[in-house]
């Protein structure tokens, strides 16, 4: 259930998508939402249907005081770790607000290394509505990356799975091989890399 607060204070939430796929950029996204302006039906991106999850982005993006979305490339993932690299892409979202907050508030158990207050909250994308909205916006921006790259490479089937390893997608990743969006240190990508012949679970 989405919490009531002090409406005085301005509260950025910052969640993240993409942490579990092999392949394609970790996205993060900060928002301020507007006490005078609310959006209803706002919560947690992964219990929306798509279509919704369209719509509250685009009205996200017209009603909030601020909002940004970032990313940390397949690159700096495979060099930093996905922790690592989700905490990095949290913090260049909110540094590329162009509204300062009073206290940012993380989905999970833990925060980036941040100049602002900030705390973490556990399942914050269904209790706390400027975390669920960022969790709308990092969701939506995550999925139009996947649904390029399906363009670009329809053989691998990104559109429906977003990068996540469904057996579907790691049929295709053994007969069509590793191309550069994948993440080289996640465990089937790395498998293959090592051994072609082997049959990736």
């Amino acid at each position: 259930m989405i919490e009531m607060r002090d409406e005085a204070m301005l509260v950025c939430g910052v969640d993240e998508a993409g942490r579990g796929p092999l392949c394609g950029s970790v996205v993060a996204a900060a928002v301020i939402l507007d006490p005078a302006n609310p959006i209803p039906g706002l919560n947690d991106s992964k219990k929306l249907a798509p279509r919704t999850r369209e719509r509250l982005a685009c009205v996200i993006r017209e009603r909030a005081l601020a909002w940004a979305v970032s990313e940390a490339t397949v690159d700096e993932i495979d060099r930093l770790n996905i922790l690592q690299a989700t905490m990095l892409a949290m913090t260049r979202a909110v540094e590329a607000l162009t509204v300062m907050p009073e206290l940012v508030r993380v989905d999970g158990n833990r925060c980036p290394s941040l100049r602002l207050p900030a705390e973490a909250v556990i399942k914050g994308d269904a209790t706390v509505p400027e975390i669920a909205a960022a969790s709308i916006l990092a969701k939506t921006a995550r999925d139009a990356m996947m649904t390029e790259l399906d363009v670009l490479y329809p053989a691998y089937g990104f559109a429906r799975h977003k990068g996540y390893p469904t057996a579907e997608h790691l049929a295709a990743l053994r007969e069509h091989g590793v191309i550069a969006c994948y993440r080289r240190s996640f465990g089937p990508v790395r498998t293959l890399l090592e051994n072609p012949e082997s049959s990736v679970k």
